[in-house]
């Protein structure tokens, strides 16, 4: 796929996001826009996955370990057919299956259920264990965010990840440098992020988490790097592409008004002309 078409899809899933955390009324778009992108290429271009049978034995696995930004899953994986793109609208509603957390219980194409923070890395781990005890060639990738990493639990399963060479495992750390309180730095820095995933025997790439063409070479050397699990540390800006949410901690998790969900609208639909006249 084309740069071009990825580019179209993630501004898309971006105006599913903030459709849906609109609608709810409460949610978390700026780490849902930053991690849109990697997002969108892994499902529709890096992930083996079909959307008409979301529970394929050998398909891909994605745990979102910062399961806080599901609106991007969920707006994700209905551009990819799993469910209608009109239910993303019913975000944290009662009786909604597009609950605040992905559910993959009742979530079409959610591999994993997230709540608190740091767990999903240890869940990944653990598919990608199974899958080398059952001689399975399917790959587990697993989304964390930077403040997330703050966890300890992030720190076990990585040392047990580098321990057991698991090189079906990609962790991809989400590094837009905010968390709720402000800076990661500020609050309980884990810099340098790269050197400590070194430290637990990673192959460690460093990308822009913004750029199709380094998150395609990325995932095409985790792919092919053999004997120890790959991190993607992608430096990304939290609420990309709506001007405003940009670099903004205040909306890590808030939903933006009527009058704010308008201007956000215009600018993904500018975004979108402009792209299509590419």
């Amino acid at each position: 796929m084309e740069n071009l078409q990825l580019e179209k899809i993630a501004n898309e899933v971006r105006k599913g996001v903030i459709k849906g955390v609109h609608s709810a009324k409460s949610g978390h778009p700026g780490g849902s826009l930053s991690v849109a992108d990697m997002l969108t290429f892994l499902y529709f271009e890096e992930m083996n996955v079909d959307p008409k049978n979301p529970k394929m034995e050998d398909r891909d696995r994605l745990v979102l370990s910062k399961g806080h930004v599901a609106p991007a899953l969920y707006a994700v994986l209905a551009e990819k057919g799993f469910f209608p793109k009109e239910d993303l609208t019913t975000l944290r509603h009662i009786g909604s299956y597009l609950q605040g957390h992905p559910d993959m219980k009742h979530t079409p194409g959610v591999d994993m259920s997230a709540g608190s923070l740091g767990q999903g890395v240890s869940a990944a781990v653990g598919m990608a264990l199974g899958a080398k005890i059952d001689n399975k060639d399917y790959r587990v990738f697993a989304v964390t965010g930077d403040g997330e990493i703050q966890e300890g639990q992030i720190w076990e399963a990585a040392m047990f990840a580098g321990a057991k060479k698991l090189d079906n495992l990609t962790v991809i750390v989400d590094n837009n440098n905010l968390q709720i309180d402000g800076t990661i730095e500020d609050v309980c820095s884990p810099y340098p992020i790269d050197k400590k995933f070194e430290a637990f025997n990673f192959h460690v790439i460093n990308i822009d988490a913004h750029n199709f063409d380094e998150i395609r070479a990325a995932l095409k050397e985790a792919r092919e790097t053999k004997g120890m699990p790959t991190a993607i540390i992608m430096k990304s800006i939290k609420g990309k592409g709506v001007s405003f949410m940009e670099n903004q901690a205040s909306w890590h998790g808030a939903a933006p008004n009527d009058e704010q969900f308008e201007q956000a609208m215009e600018e993904l639909e500018k975004a979108g002309e402009a792209l299509c006249q590419k």
